[in-house]
């Protein structure tokens, strides 16, 4: 048996959203973002509901296998999604997601914690600065919210 420390990031972001959390909610599931994330298209989406739901699972392309998500939380009163992404063989990731309501829209705090499974999460830990999770999390924040506000996807030439 092998017992090591882990090789781990965690970075958070609160973005500032252009409405309440009812109508950002159930915008976070696997089938709903292909709505406002430009080519978001997941291989496989196993759920009793066709949405998200505590234990839907979904499969997403990644390198060098498939990524394999698993929604363990998902209160839509509370505004609280959390779910597992395990890319085998790179990392194992925590998604954690917190909606409040703030005057005229809603404040999403989003949590990623990495923890690498070898020499390439090694190499992608060490690519997942904070500058590069501020700028993901920035056009995460400007895609939902030219949803929110249009009801149409902000394509790459538009952002």
């Amino acid at each position: 048996m092998k017992v090591a420390q882990p090789n781990r990031v965690t970075r958070t972001y609160t973005q500032d959203l252009v409405a309440d959390p009812a109508r950002i909610f159930p915008l976070l599931c696997p089938v709903r973002e292909a709505d406002w994330i430009e080519g978001w298209n997941p291989l496989l989406v196993l759920s009793e509901t066709g949405l998200a739901e505590p234990d839907c699972v979904f499969l997403t392309t990644a390198i060098p296998h498939n990524a394999i998500w698993y929604i363990t939380r998902h209160e839509a009163e509370a505004g609280r999604v959390e779910m597992l992404k395990i890319t085998p063989g790179v990392t194992a990731c925590k998604l954690q997601i917190q909606l409040r309501p703030r005057a005229g829209g809603s404040l999403a705090e989003i949590t990623y914690s990495h923890t690498s499974l070898g020499p390439e999460g090694d190499a992608f830990i060490e690519s997942f600065t904070e500058e590069h999770y501020r700028q993901f999390m920035r056009d995460w924040e400007s895609r939902i919210n030219h949803y929110l506000s249009t009801g149409k996807l902000l394509r790459a030439a538009q952002a």
